[in-house]
């Protein structure tokens, strides 16, 4: 699976009446593309992957399979109760995406070769990165165990401990040396660094939805971004839980596409978050222009 560069995570529009606004997300992932993301996870944690049913999930993958068209990767969420996991696995086959991002199964905790078998099951359905966050905590053996699973592509990272990770790293690239590991921590820019430093290149831009000008200026190597755009959103974001996701779509929104608010047990941001937000994203644009 070829991912590089930025990832795109896209937020999952909904309309006044609460649906899926499929022509919205077509949108949202056109905007994106213009700004040569290396690869798109759909229906994921920012797309409010646990707030949709199986129906719309299904829908919000063959949107992004047919708008993306193989420019690049179309990557889908799946997790949860397995019957649940294996069915948003194969509607994700079918609708054509290219692999998926397994979240963690839901409630039930079993021993770790009861979530090797989990993995196993959906792993056989499409080329399946594994998220690491919530329940799901690795070992380094472990993570080599999962790694040697087919059809186990990859391992995302959502806990941030720097000393597990390079563990994990070193453990599985020993055996194999191209296997897939980044950052998905909710605002991965601010702790690359970090990740670069135990050899993980890849992470997942939440803000690559709203400003995607100001993740490729990121990208590009300008450092002033972390100090005065990256490091107060994240002090944003930690004022209320679920901002990491409904900060995410009223900067959409701020910029000009109508994705409508997040549904329960997410609320979105207070009128005067909201205006922080707008003034950090006015500021990164400027950085990012200059």
């Amino acid at each position: 699976m070829n991912l590089s560069g930025v990832l795109f995570f896209p937020v999952t529009p909904f309309a006044a009446d609460g649906a899926l606004a499929g022509d919205v997300l077509a949108e949202h992932l056109r905007r994106g593309l213009e700004h040569h993301p290396g690869g798109v996870f759909v229906a994921c944690g920012t797309g409010e992957f646990s707030a949709l049913s199986e129906a719309e999930h299904a829908e919000a993958v063959r949107i992004a399979t047919e708008t993306v068209n193989g420019r690049v990767p179309v990557l889908a969420g799946a997790g949860g109760p397995i019957g649940t996991a294996l069915a948003q696995a194969r509607a994700a086959r079918d609708a054509g995406a290219d692999g998926l991002l397994l979240m963690p199964p839901y409630l039930a905790s079993g021993p770790r070769e009861g979530y090797a078998a989990y993995v196993a099951a959906v792993a056989e359905v499409l080329p399946t990165i594994i998220y690491q966050r919530g329940s799901v905590v690795l070992e380094p053996d472990q993570a080599v165990e999962l790694a040697r699973l087919p059809g186990v592509a990859g391992i995302k990272d959502g806990v941030g401990d720097i000393d597990r990770m390079q563990r994990i790293v070193l453990a599985v690239r020993e055996e194999q040396p191209d296997f897939l590991f980044f950052n998905g921590l909710p605002t991965a820019e601010l702790t690359m660094p970090a990740y670069r430093g135990i050899g993980v290149e890849l992470y997942s831009s939440a803000v690559f939805c709203f400003a995607p000008e100001i993740a490729v200026a990121y990208l590009k190597g300008d450092e002033r971004l972390i100090k005065e755009f990256y490091a107060p959103l994240v002090r944003l974001r930690a004022k209320v839980p679920g901002y990491a996701v409904s900060l995410v779509k009223a900067g959409v929104r701020h910029r000009g596409l109508d994705v409508g608010g997040v549904r329960p047990p997410l609320v979105d941001p207070s009128p005067e978050h909201v205006e922080e937000l707008v003034r950090l994203i006015k500021s990164g644009l400027t950085m990012a222009e200059g």
